[in-house]
């Protein structure tokens, strides 16, 4: 089986001010913990700039171009209390788009089985025209839809497991019967959105919001329950992760007590899907995780569950 890496040192110039949890150590405790000599047989590439028409199948050309535009050549731009942009912001935000559209490529034409995209800056939280939570591009929304302009898949499910609602891909997707997003997150909790009644137009919105102090068992029933026979019935051509790690336990910004050991689960339970639906394939996008060494032993996990290891 094989697993396709994609990351670039793009990703470390995306800078944010001191103290923000979104930082580049984020990118340099993965790429250590995927050293380890198991990780020895992954295919490793280097994430693309996505070209701007790959990007505007989400977002208005408009929106792109102006973003681009504010990029600064010094200092940071602040777009609300949480997002800035940088120098560097605007090549790595393209970058992640970029591997988000590699890691389908090969994934749809058979080259590898599944992909790990690990970039930042994330994208659930971006909306069609707006940049919020850290986001500017909504790399998850980009991979569904250019595995459909692109290779003809007929329906895509998302399914984002960060500890914050994908308040932009349930807005980008919220009246398309095409695309399925589901998504367990902590409620209340930033960014407010993904309440239970929350369905979108055509039932293809499943939200299975979680409490404060909810751990294994709680997220475990509600992906067996809401989450996973929703995905196995909608029989997806592709299937992308929105995969975020801070409902890890040690994670400062929010309080559902998972382990690495949840999320390898939950990826072994979505290529179990995969394989019966849609040939395996599954793409999976970095999204948030904050504390460093929860992050990295659940990406370690991850990996190690999209290549085929129990361990």
């Amino acid at each position: 089986m094989t697993t396709l890496y994609l990351c670039h040192p793009a990703a470390l110039d995306h800078q944010t001010p001191p103290g923000h949890p979104e930082r580049a150590d984020r990118i340099r405790v993965i790429e250590r913990a995927l050293e380890d000599e198991r990780f020895s047989m992954l295919v490793r590439e280097q994430a693309p700039v996505a070209e701007v028409e790959s990007v505007a199948l989400v977002h208005p050309r408009r929106y792109v171009d102006a973003l681009i535009e504010a990029g600064p050549a010094s200092g940071f731009v602040q777009i609300d209390s949480d997002t800035v942009l940088s120098p560097g912001t605007i090549e790595a935000a393209l970058r992640s788009a970029g591997g988000a559209v590699r890691a389908v490529e090969e994934v749809m034409q058979g080259l590898v089985r599944n992909a790990f995209v690990a970039m930042r800056p994330p994208g659930h939280h971006a909306e069609k025209q707006v940049p919020m939570g850290f986001c500017f591009f909504n790399n998850a929304a980009i991979a569904a839809r250019y595995a459909q302009k692109r290779f003809g898949a007929e329906r895509v499910a998302v399914i984002d497991w960060d500890v914050h609602h994908g308040n932009g891909t349930q807005d980008i997707f919220w009246d398309d019967e095409s695309v399925l997003y589901c998504s367990t997150h902590e409620m209340p909790l930033y960014p407010g959105t993904g309440a239970l009644g929350e369905r979108g137009e055509h039932d293809t919105i499943v939200n299975a919001p979680l409490s404060a102090g909810d751990g294994s068992d709680v997220f475990r029933e509600a992906m067996r329950t809401r989450v996973l026979p929703r995905i196995d019935a909608f029989a997806p051509d592709l299937v992308v992760i929105s995969a975020g790690f801070d409902a890890h336990w040690r994670d400062p910004l929010g309080n559902i007590m998972l382990t690495e050991q949840d999320f390898a689960w939950a990826t072994l339970e979505l290529m179990d899907i995969a394989e019966r639906r849609c040939k395996g394939r599954v793409v999976s996008l970095l999204e948030g995780g904050y504390d460093l060494e929860g992050l990295s032993r659940s990406v370690a996990a991850h990996v190690s569950a999209l290549m085929g290891h129990n361990g």
